[in-house]
C-alpha cells in the first residue's frame, strides 16, 4: 500500500530536521565541541530546538501514517501535515532567536500538540469503527 500524502510531509519534514542537525553541527566544528554544549548558551540553544523536533515530529509522522493506511481524507491528512509543519518551523524559527517566550515558541508548541491530539483522536476512532 502506498502513503504518498505522509512521503510529502515526511520529506518536508526531513529537511527540516537536516537544517535544524546542520545548524548545530556546523556550531560544533566552528567552536571545537566535540561532545555537549562546552558550556556555550547558543548551541545548547540550538541542541534544544533540534531535540526538541526530533521529540514530537516522529509521533506525528507515525499517526498520519496510521490515518493514511486507514483511508483517511487527503484533505485531512494534507490538514494535519502541514499544520505539523508549520507548526515546527514556527517553533524552530521563535525558540532559535530566544529561550524564553516568543510567538513562535508558543504557537508552535500549540499547534503541535492540538495535532497530536486531533490526529490520535482520529487513530483511535479508525480502530473503534473498523
Amino acid at each position: 500500500m502506498h502513503a504518498p500524502i505522509t512521503a510529502l510531509w515526511a520529506g518536508l519534514l526531513g529537511i527540516l530536521m537536516l537544517g535544524l542537525a546542520g545548524r548545530v553541527v556546523n556550531m560544533r566544528n566552528s567552536e571545537n565541541i566535540l561532545f555537549g554544549d562546552g558550556g556555550n548558551v547558543v548551541l545548547l540553544q540550538r541542541q534544544r530546538v533540534h531535540g526538541n523536533f526530533i521529540e514530537y515530529v516522529p509521533l506525528g509522522l507515525v499517526l498520519l501514517l496510521i490515518l493514511e493506511l486507514n483511508g483517511a481524507s487527503p484533505l485531512l491528512l494534507n490538514g494535519l501535515g502541514g499544520s505539523l509543519f508549520v507548526a515546527r518551523l514556527l517553533h524552530a524559527f521563535g525558540f532559535s532567536r530566544t529561550s524564553g517566550r516568543s510567538f513562535g515558541r508558543f504557537v508552535g508548541t500549540v499547534v503541535t500538540w492540538l495535532m497530536l491530539a486531533a490526529a490520535s483522536a482520529f487513530a483511535l476512532y479508525s480502530y473503534w469503527t473498523s
